[in-house]
């Protein structure tokens, strides 16, 4: 379309379906041949909005990672592939197989021995059951798993405090794979200095993805790796979040109290910490950004109202672009402060209630993809990527020299 058609189409088109448009994520949705699908509700006007507060086009964060990895939509398969949309007997419901163990544990759901594939012995057993017992024997055997729903009445989102200064704040980040690293990162850009912690056993698995996005996520950070198995470890650690004025997980409670970590003591003390769980501190279920979005009601919907997965793990960068905003900000009386960021619930919060409608379809013309606004029809743009500041540290390189500034006995 020649400029000035775009911009007369885009006069009193409705906000949402200019932002997803924008966005990059509708080429994420939808079947492999189809069109690219525009999501439900505000996701995407909502993190534009939150981006502000760092200098970027939230919009934008939620597809950033498809452009590094070159993902496209794969219909009731996430783009990243590790997670499905399946039929149950009274649904659909979303199971994420994307750690080592989680073929074993599926299989164990479904009653049988796996040999590495679990889908073959799980999809019947699906259709012979319901959400409400795939999500109780997901829960027990700790695998991200449950049914795809309609958004919860009451979706519980922190409202953000005062802004509060971040220049030269620490930042102590214990989280890993996208949603606290993201969040980690836009408070970089706001001037904090950030540290990331992990343990000799449990690196950061996104390590293993995509190395320039990684990258943008990490660099300028400084790495430190500690043992929490080892007692002058455990006291490192514990020293690290009494200096910092930000600390950052994804970890629930009973794992951070084997760590010897107190979130309670350290808010008492007048730290901001922020954590980040699939479904808030005190539900102990697992979830990554695929199953946590279609549980949370966030999925595109072809014709006959089949779920289509919803972007490349949405509920992750929406939920770091939250986190941040959150962090951002604290009690004008300088104390600490507790930010419970359920990633369900911030997904839950930009849907509409009621019950869900096919996802509108771009339509092609000139080679390009269209979304048609109301009032004209404006271009789907395609996931765009920022190029990374530089190369992220390699694993515990600045241990020595972090802990040794903060006046930490080196372990």
């Amino acid at each position: 379309m020649p400029p000035g058609e775009i911009e007369a189409s885009r006069a009193g088109a409705p906000e949402p379906l200019l932002t997803w448009a924008a966005s990059g994520v509708p080429p994420l949705c939808g079947h492999p041949a189809g069109p690219p699908l525009v999501p439900p509700g505000n996701a995407a006007a909502v993190a534009a909005r939150l981006g502000e507060r760092f200098g970027l086009d939230g919009a934008r964060l939620l597809s950033e990672r498809a452009a590094f990895t070159g993902q496209r939509r794969r219909g009731r398969t996430s783009a990243g592939g590790a997670c499905r949309l399946l039929p149950t007997a009274d649904g659909w419901a979303a199971i994420s197989c994307a750690r080592p163990d989680d073929p074993a544990l599926l299989g164990a759901l479904a009653g049988a021995e796996v040999d590495g594939d679990p889908w073959p012995v799980l999809v019947p057993w699906l259709r012979d059951h319901g959400g409400a017992e795939l999500a109780e024997r997901a829960a027990l055997l700790g695998v991200a798993a449950g049914p795809v729903r309609t958004p919860p009445a009451a979706p519980r989102v922190p409202r953000p405090l005062s802004p509060r200064p971040l220049d030269g704040a620490l930042v102590v980040d214990f989280s890993a794979l996208w949603a606290g690293p993201l969040c980690a990162h836009l408070l970089g850009l706001a001037g904090a200095r950030v540290v990331k912690v992990e343990t000799p056993s449990r690196p950061d698995g996104a390590r293993r993805g995509d190395t320039g996005f990684y990258d943008l996520l990490h660099a300028g950070h400084r790495s430190v790796v500690l043992d929490p198995a080892d007692p002058a470890g455990r006291r490192a650690m514990a020293a690290l979040v009494d200096a910092a004025d930000i600390v950052i997980e994804a970890s629930r409670p009973r794992a951070l109290a084997r760590f010897g970590l107190d979130a309670e003591a350290a808010v008492a003390a007048g730290t901001t910490w922020v954590s980040i769980t699939a479904f808030g501190r005190g539900d102990g279920r697992v979830g990554f950004g695929d199953d946590v979005a279609a549980g949370g009601g966030l999925v595109c919907r072809d014709g006959d109202g089949t779920p289509l997965f919803c972007g490349d793990a949405i509920a992750d960068p929406l939920t770091g672009l939250t986190a941040a905003s959150l962090a951002a900000t604290a009690p004008s009386d300088g104390a600490g402060v507790l930010w419970d960021v359920s990633m369900r619930d911030v997904v839950a919060a930009t849907l509409p209630p009621g019950d869900p409608s096919p996802s509108p379809p771009a339509v092609r013309r000139g080679g390009a993809w269209l979304v048609d606004t109301g009032t004209g029809a404006v271009p789907v743009a395609d996931p765009a990527r920022r190029e990374p500041s530089g190369a992220a540290p390699a694993m515990g390189h600045d241990t020595a020299e972090v802990l040794a500034d903060l006046g930490i006995p080196v372990p």
